[in-house]
C-alpha cells in the first residue's frame, strides 16, 4: 500500500484508552442520580464530549449547563490522560519505522485538544506527528469526513497517497464513503463489529505486534 501520509485516529488506535470513554457517560449521570439508558452508549460513541454532554443535558433534564457536564466528564479523565495512559503495544515502534520512511503523519480525534495532547506526551509519542485537529475544532463529528480532509490538505497530501489508520466501525464507514483508503485497527471495545470492519478496511492491524512478528 503506497503510503505518503497517514492520519491517525487517537483513541483506540494509537493509544490503549477506550477503556475509560466506554462507561463515562453512565458512570456520571448514576453519580447525579440518574439511571442511563440501554442505547446511551451507542449513541456516546459518535458523538463530541461537547456534542455528548449536549445530549446528556437534553435527554436526561440535567440542571448543569451543558459546559458544566463537559468540565465534568473532563475531570474524570484528566488524570487518566496526564498520568496514566499507554500507547498500544508496538505502536511507537510503528511510527518510527514511518518516520524513517519519510511518511507525513497527523492525529484526528474526537478528544478536546488539551486532553490529546497530555494523552499523547504521556505515551511518548506526540513527536511523531506534523500536528493534530480535533472534532471540536472542525464543529463536527466522524459521521462527517472533514476532519480527515483537513488534515489530509495541513499536509498537502491526497487521497490516493494518504491512510486513515481508525478503530471505530462508524469512522471507518466515513473514511471509506469518502474515498480514503483505510487501515483498521483492532480494539477490544469494538469486538462486535469486527466483521464488518474486517470486510470495509483496506488493510486490518490485529495489533502492531503481532503485524512486526509477521513481518520477521
Amino acid at each position: 500500500m503506497r503510503l505518503q501520509s497517514a492520519i491517525f485516529d487517537m483513541d483506540g488506535t494509537l493509544l490503549d484508552s477506550m477503556h475509560i470513554w466506554n462507561h463515562l457517560g453512565a458512570d456520571l449521570l448514576r453519580q447525579l442520580g440518574h439511571t442511563p439508558r440501554p442505547d446511551l452508549e451507542d449513541r456516546l460513541k459518535v458523538l463530541t464530549l461537547r456534542q455528548g454532554a449536549a445530549y446528556c443535558k437534553e435527554a436526561y433534564g440535567l440542571p448543569q449547563t451543558a459546559e458544566e457536564v463537559v468540565q465534568m466528564l473532563e475531570g474524570r479523565v484528566h488524570d487518566f490522560y496526564h498520568n496514566e495512559v499507554l500507547a498500544k503495544p508496538g505502536v511507537e515502534k510503528f511510527l518510527s519505522l514511518l518516520k524513517m520512511e519519510g511518511v507525513l503523519m497527523y492525529v484526528a480525534t474526537a478528544t478536546d485538544r488539551e486532553l490529546a495532547e497530555a494523552a499523547l506526551r504521556h505515551a511518548g509519542i506526540d513527536h511523531y506527528f506534523r500536528g493534530m485537529i480535533t472534532c471540536q475544532e472542525v464543529g463536527k463529528g466522524k459521521d462527517s469526513p472533514e476532519i480527515y480532509e483537513r488534515a489530509m490538505h495541513r499536509l498537502q497530501s491526497n487521497k490516493k497517497d494518504t491512510v486513515i489508520f481508525e478503530d471505530a466501525l462508524h469512522a471507518i464507514q466515513t473514511a471509506k464513503a469518502a474515498g480514503f483508503r483505510v487501515a483498521a485497527v483492532y480494539d477490544r471495545s469494538a469486538e462486535a463489529d469486527q466483521p464488518a470492519i474486517r470486510r470495509l478496511a483496506d488493510i486490518y492491524i490485529r495489533s502492531f505486534e503481532e503485524m512486526f512478528e509477521v513481518q520477521k
